[in-house]
């Protein structure tokens, strides 16, 4: 009985098939009957990931299926697998469940853009800054007080170059309490008068500050009334400088300052006592260097030699007194100077200005109390502030007006001096008279 299928024998296998053979050449496939070969179905795999190139890889020759007694019904299994090499049928990443997805490969996040970060960052600052800057300047525009009217000035001297302000330190006691009144030395008198009276000249040979005394003789010219418009000729009547404040007010002493000395005033500013000590004690005092002792009742000034910071209260005592000093008014008049210069300096400086706790309170202190003329923006009057600062350095120069003598109570002006100093302001030219 053979054993092999369909009756074979084993003489029907040729060259001895299976037992070796004398032929040189190597024994080849043999082709077999009632071979049946089926493709296997179709199977669902995943999409295989995303790898680097390789080689095509041989597919090794399908085994044939017989059809006796074979299953088959499960498909032929070639032995070649052509689903993921690296298993993980969830997201198609190392390992089961998945650790990276899209094919193995790290999708991180991009790099951040500084440059474009940075230009964002520096357009919101600007920004920012502008809008504050804006806001602030609305604000303090809206506390000036304008209510100088110098369009009721009448007969006034050519305009020369450069810009012209009086400053006026008033006894204004406005806004003050009893308690303050005490405090400061003030008085309680009605009313307001001039305590100190001074031009500043900004060009472009440096500023020059120029006290006028109080005590100034000077002649009252014809005016309009401020108040009434009614024309008041002159009369040829001489009287101190501040006697013209408290007769018709700013109007009337702009127009006696210009008179008597033919330099056209193109600003009016103002302030009073309150505002003044506020001001030094919202920056945190003014630091000077005081080079002799002096005490005055009258004022309440009480200091020591040396370098010190005063606060309000002292620094108003130190711009009023005068009985404490031989030349009284005159010697006032240059502490006054000094003092204002180094208030300016010790203000405009960056802790103050990019310092908004220091700066608004500086600002309000000031504004609050401060009068000019209607003419006024706040850039003139920051302007103003820094020449002001620059009189004690650079091309700065600090003087009082020229004296030639007195008549027993008022200081007499030196008009030829006067004259010159003039003719050199109108010509922005640089000042080479000297005062008192």
């Amino acid at each position: 009985m053979s054993d092999w299928p369909g009756g074979w024998t084993d003489d029907d296998r040729n060259d001895r098939y299976g037992r070796g053979s004398d032929s040189a050449q190597p024994e080849g496939p043999r082709v077999m009957r009632h071979v049946q070969r089926r493709p296997a179905p179709p199977q669902q795999r995943p999409a295989p990931p995303q790898q680097r190139p390789t080689a095509p890889r041989q597919r090794q020759p399908e085994a044939p299926q017989y059809s006796g007694g074979y299953d088959d019904s499960a498909g032929y299994d070639d032995g070649y697998n052509t689903g993921h090499v690296y298993g993980g049928g969830n997201g198609g990443g190392y390992g089961h469940g998945g650790g990276r997805g899209d094919g193995g490969y790290v999708q991180g996040r991009p790099a951040p853009d500084w440059r474009r970060r940075i230009k964002i960052g520096t357009l919101t600052l600007v920004v920012v800054v502008l809008a504050v800057s804006i806001g602030t300047y609305f604000w303090a525009d809206s506390k000036l007080k304008r209510e100088v009217d110098l369009s009721k000035v009448i007969e006034r001297p050519h305009e020369g170059d450069g810009t012209n302000y009086l400053i006026v330190g008033s006894d204004s006691r406005a806004g003050m309490t009893a308690e303050d009144k005490k405090r400061l030395h003030t008085g309680s008198a009605g009313g307001k008068r001039t305590d100190s009276m001074m031009i500043l000249h900004d060009g472009s040979n440096g500023p020059t500050l120029i006290s006028l005394p109080r005590d100034s003789n000077v002649e009252i010219p014809s005016y309009k009334g401020s108040d009434s418009g009614k024309l008041y000729p002159g009369r040829g009547r001489f009287t101190k400088l501040n006697a013209a404040y408290a007769e018709d007010g700013p109007e009337l002493l702009v127009r006696t300052v210009e008179f008597n000395t033919g330099l056209h005033i193109d600003h009016y500013v103002e302030i009073g006592f309150g505002g003044f000590a506020k001001i030094v004690d919202a920056i945190g005092g003014v630091e000077l260097d005081i080079p002799k002792a002096f005490k005055d009742k009258n004022s309440g000034a009480d200091f020591q030699a040396g370098k010190q910071t005063l606060n309000g209260e002292q620094s108003l005592a130190f711009v009023r007194t005068r009985y404490a000093f031989a030349g009284s008014d005159l010697d006032r008049t240059k502490n006054q100077q000094k003092f204002l210069a180094a208030l300016a300096s010790q203000t405009a400086t960056p802790s103050t200005i990019l310092n908004p706790f220091k700066l608004y309170p500086t600002m309000g202190a000031g504004l609050d109390t401060l009068i000019v003329d209607k003419d006024m923006s706040l850039w003139d009057l920051g302007n103003m502030f820094f020449a002001m600062k620059g009189v004690t350095g650079g091309d700065g120069t600090s003087m009082n007006m020229p004296i030639s003598g007195s008549t027993g109570g008022n200081l007499v002006w030196d008009k030829a001096k006067v004259k010159q100093l003039v003719e050199q302001l109108n010509n922005d030219e640089k000042v080479t008279v000297s005062g008192n």
